[in-house]
């Protein structure tokens, strides 16, 4: 039978098209709602951390997007024959959205998250390390192998060409190579503390820790601490 004659299936409140007898192709499914999941946690984590890396990780991500559609309003591409008419398809914009994503992740694990040396032998059992360099990596090598996943699953979807997708790769690493120079300079030049000091980031509470400090730690030394009193409670009521 040919591939382009097996009718498509729309994935449950969604409107990616996959082949509904073809157990890959729902996968490619799930894969594709990977943006859209990446933004939910920009959001939370935004909002729970209040951290300013965090926002402008996301900015440069929306960026982006507004790249992405005007390249395709201008380059005017047609998807493959059998998703023609769902816009223009070049460059990827899936391919595009979860490039940016794991080379900015990258550049800040690898480049800018520069948390303090621990040293073992004066921490206490109960102090948490930070991320080694060899974690570190190994965190952004499954997010290089999922945005990978995501942008081979579009052209497994016949939504992209390769040259699509590929195209889609280039033009979000090259976004986001841009993107850390630019926010680099912002803190070189002084403007990112600047901001941090007006009014409405301090009543928002927006912070740069995360930058020297280890991911999981905020808040750690006050929950010991904590711990550690409730435990002595109890030992002060006996005596």
């Amino acid at each position: 039978m040919d591939p382009d004659s097996i009718p498509l299936a729309s994935l449950s409140i969604t409107h990616v098209y996959y082949d509904p007898s073809d157990k890959i192709s729902l996968l490619c499914a799930y894969l594709a709602l990977l943006p859209q999941a990446l933004c939910v946690v920009y959001a939370t984590l935004i909002l729970f951390t209040r951290e300013v890396e965090v926002a402008l990780m996301f900015a440069g991500q929306l960026a982006c997007e507004v790249l992405n559609f005007v390249l395709k309003r201008l380059i005017k591409e047609n998807r493959p024959p059998r998703m023609h008419g769902k816009g223009y398809g070049m460059p990827s914009s899936h391919a595009q959205f979860v490039a940016f994503w794991s080379i900015a992740l990258a550049l800040f694990l690898l480049v800018r998250h520069r948390p303090p040396p621990v040293q073992r032998s004066r921490a206490p059992s109960s102090a948490h390390m930070p991320w080694t360099l060899l974690q570190r990596l190994a965190l952004v090598l499954c997010s290089a192998a999922i945005a990978a996943a995501v942008a081979w699953s579009r052209v497994y979807l016949n939504y992209h060409t390769p040259r699509q997708v590929w195209a889609g790769c280039a033009a979000g690493v090259l976004s986001a190579v841009a993107w850390f120079l630019f926010t680099a300079a912002l803190r070189q030049t002084g403007w990112l503390n600047w901001a941090l000091e007006t009014p409405l980031f301090r009543a928002f509470r927006i912070r740069d820790l995360v930058v020297e400090e280890d991911m999981c730690q905020a808040g750690w030394e006050k929950w010991e601490e904590r711990r550690v009193e409730l435990k002595a409670k109890p030992k002060r009521k006996t005596k």
